[in-house]
């Protein structure tokens, strides 16, 4: 059995973060604070490749689009759109002088250059409809749309009833010629105010460059004919509204007034002076006599109210006996016939007779005070209800002419609403009847629009532009590579960085491998010192020597997830480094259902390990010395239920037995999932190595296969990360072993 007192108690699914080396605790603890820049470096240069070839597909689409795409010219117009207009009349118009000043404006007129009706006057003025250039200049085949009108030319006139709009009064249909026309015109429009100012251009592109310059020309021109008609309109309909308005405002002013003079009649309201109330309208003065008397009734109220409340305080107080000069005169007679008497009563008995006297002069004072207190609080009774008598009376009084007041309140306010709603009739009536007869002259005004440089032919193709569509395609390609970089990174379930193995499974990395190349032997590579890999390995070791307090586990065993994640190469150069220090190591294959030890050995398995667990106690006879210092022991001939074998206590005596005979017993276990032996295994040595090959299994496997160790009371004290790519990892490992460790090992090997 195993000396217990060599053990050194750890958590299932990590080493204390004491019993580890300074780099690898801190690593752990780091291992998820890189900078953010580092980890975008890495990805970068991870797929640098994906990138590259995802950007040069955009660059190279983007050149054979630029080289076969037709040439476009565009043709400008700028026009000059002012916020007032000049007004020959000196008459304001239908829209107020103020419109123009609105912050919406110009985005009104921006939405009339680019308004359906205007490209159908456009259409109808130039008869593009029935014009070859115009079809040619857009590459659309007017015979296809012939035939696609013939086949269907109920839907065609439909479509084209609802689409179009009407140029006059009379409605037409619009044929399907006119309505292509219609929509190929505003697709190749466009208005680009220029910022700050009240110009505006307005482009027009297509194949053809006269073609651009007239149809540029010709939209400005029905713009400002469309603006000139569309004030006559207005002026029209304005006039039409306002006679109806008239003929209304005419009838109501008659109303209102018979109602104003009916009222008055009835209520007997005399006017004889007026108040403008600020909106021309008459009122009633409201200075009544009624009104003066309330006012001086309810001052007196008031005074009422206060002398109640002061005759109310000194009932209370007793009639304030306080400042009573009669009462405080009988009460210093008495303190001072008091005082005598005592003094009296020191000297003499109590039968003295100027002692009686003065008893007889007290009693009456008394009497008299009671008499005066009684009286005073009468007075103050009486005063208090004479003063709440007056208060009632005076409220009843105030109340009496508020309703009165009130009263010719109500009148005057129905009358001035009277008064009101007649002015108002007369002075809209009188404004609208103004109005009327100025509208007539009020559309004599120039445009607002004026044309400032007439489109001329390009010269030149405004489209395609070769340079603005290779920085275009180079945008897309590095933000397509981008996504496409960022949903492989997140599709990657398995563990490739070696920072962030402590804070995926929860125990401290001991070091990772490279990859080995295909064409290379992987024995040859970790027999050789001076290998990367076998430099790896070394820093393993060296790590490993950090997790118990003897320094390398005298008994370990090495278990994966998985088959084939380099778990029994790990344990071959784990005792190969060792070995080469001069530590007497027995490596045990316990994977019984798919041995490999005796293979990377050249070797057999025809005794071994197997062997012992069935009764055989020869352990000598199983035994192969494989290596200087390294001794083997194969896993034996097969076994059909290997579980079995691995539940008796003999592997835990055989790992004692050699623990004392060697340095260091190394096993190599079976895999963990799906599987038995390796939770049985793992209860024979002082310490569990985990090992995970990169990129392979997900996290979520070898979480499991780490809670299912933990579950058995596995020592696992650290994790190695096998077959790690070089070109695609984080760091340059092979490089940094070679570096970094040379000289620790040199270090080691002088201390062996």
């Amino acid at each position: 059995m195993t000396d217990s007192t060599n053990l050194v108690p750890m958590r299932p699914l990590a080493a204390p973060a004491a019993l580890l080396p300074p780099d690898l605790s801190a690593s752990g603890e780091r291992g998820g604070m890189r900078p953010v820049l580092v980890e975008y470096l890495d990805v970068l240069r991870r797929r640098k490749w994906v990138i590259l070839a995802v950007t040069l597909a955009a660059v190279m689409a983007a050149l054979v689009i630029t080289l076969l795409t037709r040439p476009t010219y565009t043709a400008t117009t700028q026009v000059q759109v002012s916020r007032e207009q000049a007004n020959v009349t000196n008459v304001q118009g239908v829209e107020s002088e103020n419109a123009g000043r609105d912050l919406e404006f110009y985005q009104t007129q921006y939405e009339l250059l680019e308004a359906r009706s205007l490209a159908e006057r456009v259409v109808r003025s130039l008869k593009l409809d029935r014009n070859e250039d115009f079809w040619n200049a857009h590459g659309v085949d007017p015979a296809a749309i012939d035939k696609s009108s013939l086949a269907q030319p109920d839907q065609v006139n439909a479509r084209a009833r609802a689409a179009s709009a009407p140029l006059t009064d009379a409605r037409r249909s619009v044929s399907a010629r006119e309505r292509i026309a219609i929509e190929t015109l505003l697709k190749n429009v466009s208005v680009n105010p220029i910022r700050g100012s009240s110009l505006i251009d307005l482009d027009y592109s297509s194949y053809d460059p006269e073609m651009s310059a007239r149809i540029a020309n010709v939209w400005v021109d029905e713009f400002i004919a469309q603006s000139i008609a569309r004030k006559f309109d207005s002026t029209a309909e304005a006039r039409n509204f306002l006679e109806g308005r008239l003929d209304e405002l005419r009838a109501k002013v008659e109303q209102s007034e018979r109602a104003l003079v009916d009222f008055a009649t009835q209520q007997g309201i005399i006017t004889l002076t007026s108040d403008s109330g600020g909106q021309g309208t008459a009122q009633i003065r409201e200075h009544t006599l009624a009104s003066e008397n309330l006012q001086g009734l309810n001052a007196q109220l008031i005074a009422a109210t206060g002398e109640r409340v002061e005759a109310q305080a000194l009932a209370r107080n007793s009639g304030s006996a306080q400042t009573n000069t009669t009462l405080a005169r009988l009460r210093e007679q008495r303190a001072v016939s008091a005082a005598e008497l005592a003094e009296l009563m020191v000297q003499f008995e109590p039968g003295y007779p100027r002692a009686l006297a003065l008893e007889n002069q007290i009693a009456e004072l008394d009497s008299a005070i009671s008499g005066e207190e009684a009286r005073i609080s009468r007075a103050a009774d009486e005063a208090f209800l004479a003063a709440q008598r007056r208060e009632a009376e005076l409220r009843s009084r105030v109340a009496g002419l508020s309703g009165q007041v009130l009263s010719q309140r109500r009148d005057a306010i129905q009358y001035n609403i009277f008064q009101r709603e007649a002015d108002t009739n007369r002075q809209l009536y009188d404004s609208l009847l103004q109005r009327y007869k100025e509208i007539g002259v009020a559309a004599v005004s120039a445009s607002n629009i004026a044309v400032i440089d007439t489109a001329q032919p390009p010269q030149r193709p405004s489209s395609p532009n070769l340079l603005l569509n290779m920085a275009l395609a180079l945008v897309a390609g590095t933000i397509g590579a981008g996504g496409l970089v960022f949903l492989l990174e997140q599709s990657t379930e398995g563990l490739s960085d070696p920072s962030k193995v402590h804070e995926a499974l929860g125990i401290p990395l001991l070091g990772s491998v490279p990859q080995v190349p295909d064409h290379e032997d992987p024995v040859e590579l970790v027999a050789d010192p001076k290998t990367e890999i076998a430099e790896s390995y070394i820093a393993i070791r060296s790590s490993l020597a950090f997790t118990t307090t003897q320094g390398v586990p005298k008994s370990f065993m090495l278990v994966s997830s998985q088959p084939a994640e380099g778990k029994s190469l790990s344990a071959l150069a784990l005792a190969l480094v060792l070995g080469r220090m001069g530590k007497r190591v027995l490596l045990i294959d316990a994977d019984l259902r798919n041995p490999s030890a005796h293979a990377y050995l050249g070797t057999h398995r025809k005794v071994g390990l197997s062997n012992y667990l069935a009764g055989n106690d020869q352990v000598g006879a199983l035994i192969q010395n494989v290596r200087p210092n390294i001794d083997l022991m194969a896993s034996g001939p097969s076994v059909p239920s290997a579980a079995e074998l691995f539940s008796s206590d003999r592997l835990r005596e055989l790992t004692a037995r050699m623990a004392k005979e060697y340095d260091h017993v190394i096993v190599d276990s079976a895999p963990v999932i799906g599987l038995a032996d390796a939770p049985l295994v793992s209860q024979a040595v002082e310490a569990v190595i985990f090992v995970a090959e990169a990129g392979r299994v997900s996290v979520r496997g070898l979480t499991s296969a780490l809670e299912r160790m933990a579950a058995a009371g596995s020592p696992i004290v650290g994790a190695i990360l096998t077959k790690l790519d070089q070109r695609s990892s984080h760091y340059g490992y092979g490089y940094s072993y070679s570096y970094s460790y040379s000289d620790r090992l040199e270090d080691e090997r002088g201390a062996a």
